[in-house]
């Protein structure tokens, strides 16, 4: 006679049952590492601090002072009384203010958007084939004058557009030209585009990396010019990394503190880019309430050109 089966046991499930609560319990205060929720805030809490004091502290300062006539001397820096919206006002009617954001345009499209992303990109894309210590060469003779400090590349370039005995005028025989008198906005420009186009070139040279060989031979079969090739081949590989780096060579050229090095802003206001009229309103004038003000403004530019680049880069990503 076959026995019958024991019916099954129970206790398994109800001590699944059991451990389920504290398992999913203990998975709600831990992260992905197993840290937990308090150890996880102290890792981060340090970071935080920072950021609080040398980022957030600072803004709600600047914003506070552009709502008041503090001066950097004298009563008011004393006793700074409340304006309201009266320095905004001020810089938004300023013909000094639009003249530093027309400086500034021009500063940020010809030597960052045009000159540093059309360079970067050429010694990239030429580098490709070429023998790897002719490239080794390259890359680093670029990467010199981008990890160079500020102050030395602009004490260099000082010295070669000098009008008595620089390389420049030694160069084109050109004895007593006076560059940055004469020409003080190209002159900024074009240091900007040496100093920064390395970043851009291996931005570029890890994008075009990712470009697949066979789609470039393909394009060298079928007889298309090196025009073509990039237009319908590279281009719509690299698109995000073209929106990426001017993105962020459009920032950092717009906030660029360079120029005051080399020009302090002069001849008159000729080179006066935005962070250069801010600092000198602030120190050279003392007026920090009104640099409160000029501060904002500068800082909603970065934002709307921040939004903009992001938009597009979400278009791209959407097609």
């Amino acid at each position: 006679m076959t026995p019958m089966p024991s019916p099954p046991d129970e206790r398994p499930v109800e001590t699944a049952d059991r451990v389920a609560p504290s398992e999913s319990g203990r998975r709600a205060t831990t992260d992905v590492v197993g840290l937990g929720t308090a150890r996880a805030v102290w890792f981060v809490a340090p970071a935080m601090l920072l950021i609080g004091i040398f980022l957030l502290f600072p803004a709600l300062w600047t914003l506070y002072i552009g709502s008041t006539n503090f001066e950097r001397t004298g009563p008011n820096h004393v006793n700074p009384e409340y304006t309201g919206i009266d320095n905004y006002t001020s810089v938004l009617s300023d013909p000094s203010f639009y003249n530093s954001l027309w400086v500034t345009l021009l500063f940020v499209v010809f030597s960052a958007v045009i000159g540093q992303n059309g360079l970067g990109f050429w010694l990239a894309w030429s580098l490709r084939r070429v023998d790897r210590r002719v490239r080794r060469t390259v890359e680093a003779l670029v990467l010199l004058a981008w990890i160079l400090p500020s102050s030395v590349v602009a004490f260099l370039w000082i010295a070669m557009l000098d009008r008595h005995g620089g390389t420049v005028n030694m160069l084109l025989d050109t004895p007593g030209a006076a560059w940055l008198v004469d020409y003080p906005l190209a002159s900024i420009i074009i240091f900007n585009i040496w100093r920064g186009t390395a970043f851009s070139m291996m931005l570029y040279s890890a994008a075009l990396s990712s470009v697949p060989p066979s789609h470039l031979e393909t394009a060298q079969l079928a007889g298309a010019t090196g025009a073509q090739t990039l237009r319908d081949v590279v281009f719509p590989h690299i698109r995000g990394h073209v929106l990426t780096n001017t993105l962020l060579i459009t920032l950092w050229t717009f906030n660029d503190f360079g120029p005051f090095l080399i020009t302090a802003g002069g001849p008159g206001d000729q080179t006066e880019v935005a962070a250069v009229y801010l600092y000198n309103t602030a120190i050279r004038d003392g007026d920090l309430g009104y640099s409160g003000a000029i501060s904002l403004m500068i800082l909603l530019a970065n934002v709307v050109m921040a939004l903009t680049y992001r938009r597009m880069l979400r278009k791209r990503s959407a097609t």
